[in-house]
């Protein structure tokens, strides 16, 4: 009897064996083999050059030191540090209140607090795909159940609304966007924005945003309206806007993110007074990033100058090639569709180039595969003239 209680919990009940794919990739490794990884996507591993002085001083700063021994915590978030995020969205043309900021370590744990404020267990959130698979974690261990609804590719990434509005029922909290999309760099364009509000508000459904690739639209796309966030309104509906400096500031192991609460004003205000007490209950901001982030914050455009350059640059690198890149508007990853190949993933691991196969987004198509577009450019060049080798199979 003893040993039937000695168990896990279902939340925790995932497929944990490896796909074809990554045993494929793992046995590649083992055998030694030289391989060329175009699917690096942590800046600190990229070869960008950090500022140190200016991203450590203000732990060197006696003032912040004396602060930041002094434990005075505000669930919300420090004050100082609030202020910095509302004048990084007033760099984007967006007002919002220091009120309505709350910080957290990241943003998956932003998810969780959303999650867990507008979700009882078994509650549905609409998830776009093809998009990254973190969000089915993220809704399993919160009790919450993912439903996607499509983007569809024709000549550009669209919403499907028609199958989105289809999968609204009756236990549908929340529509959950990524601004711009990974992988597909999908942008939310204002006709979109404007049909998610009135599909928001007809059904009685929370706008969940993930912003955290806004500061870096393809220069070549011609948007529309390049880096225009969903905080700067209207919001007809309780909106939830997420970002951090993981893509902001290029500092993912820095640990700095957030939510911004938007909306009518009486949902809004109970919406942050019940994010209060969940950020109250964790407490989880440490106090020397948080009295950092407006240096961080401060100093980002350096950081994302050299982004840009990379993406630009490796983008161009993909195109010559003469390979089909899906459009894209922003964000760091590219999709390439190939002609006929079965697995386009697969081929390319036997000429020593790894790539994302598409269904690790969630994309069926097997002849799509998904670059990062911020890999060293010299490693990045070698591996795209690979592509070469399988485009025409």
């Amino acid at each position: 009897m003893a040993e039937t209680r000695q168990r896990f919990s279902q939340r925790t009940a995932w497929d944990l064996h490896p796909s074809d794919f990554s045993t494929a990739l793992s046995e590649a490794r083992t055998a030694g083999r030289d391989l060329i990884d175009l699917t690096i996507s942590n800046p600190t591993r990229c070869g960008f050059e950090y500022d140190t002085t200016a991203i450590f001083a203000p732990l060197a700063c006696e003032e912040i030191q004396r602060q930041a021994l002094v434990y005075d915590p505000d669930p919300r978030g420090l004050r100082s540090a609030r202020e910095a995020v509302m004048l990084y969205y007033a760099d984007h043309a967006a007002t919002v209140q220091s009120n309505s900021i709350f910080l957290t370590t990241s943003t998956s744990e932003a998810y969780s607090w959303v999650f867990r404020l507008i979700c009882d267990a078994g509650d549905e959130v609409l998830v776009a795909q093809p998009s990254y698979p973190l969000f089915d974690f993220l809704a399993a261990l919160d009790d919450v159940v993912l439903k996607p609804y499509p983007l569809f590719y024709d000549y550009g990434w669209w919403i499907d609304f028609a199958e989105l509005e289809r999968q609204i029922g009756p236990r549908t909290r929340a529509i959950l966007i990524v601004h711009p999309n990974n992988p597909t760099g999908h942008w939310t364009h204002r006709a979109e924005r404007e049909k998610l509000g009135t599909l928001c508000a007809l059904h009685g459904l929370v706008l969940i945003v993930d912003e955290v690739f806004l500061d870096f639209p393809i220069s070549s796309a011609n948007n529309e309206s390049p880096a225009e966030s969903f905080a700067t309104g209207p919001h007809p509906v309780l909106t939830f806007v997420l970002s951090g400096i993981s893509k902001v500031c290029a500092l993912p192991q820095m640990k700095v993110a957030w939510v911004a609460v938007f909306g009518p004003e009486s949902r809004a205000s109970e919406a942050e007074a019940r994010l209060e007490v969940i950020a109250d209950t964790f407490l989880s901001m440490n106090a020397p990033a948080q009295l950092s982030l407006p240096v961080w914050l401060a100093n980002r455009s350096k950081m994302q100058q050299q982004i840009r350059v990379r993406i630009e640059e490796n983008l161009q690198a993909l195109l010559s090639l003469g390979v089909e890149v899906l459009k894209m508007e922003a964000g760091w990853s590219a999709v390439v569709r190939f002609r006929a190949l079965k697995s386009a993933a697969a081929s390319l691991l036997d000429a020593d180039v790894i790539v994302h196969p598409g269904d690790f987004y969630g994309i069926s198509d097997p002849r799509l595969i998904v670059l990062s577009l911020i890999t060293p450019t010299t490693l990045f060049e070698l591996g795209v003239s690979k592509l070469s080798i399988c485009k025409e199979i």
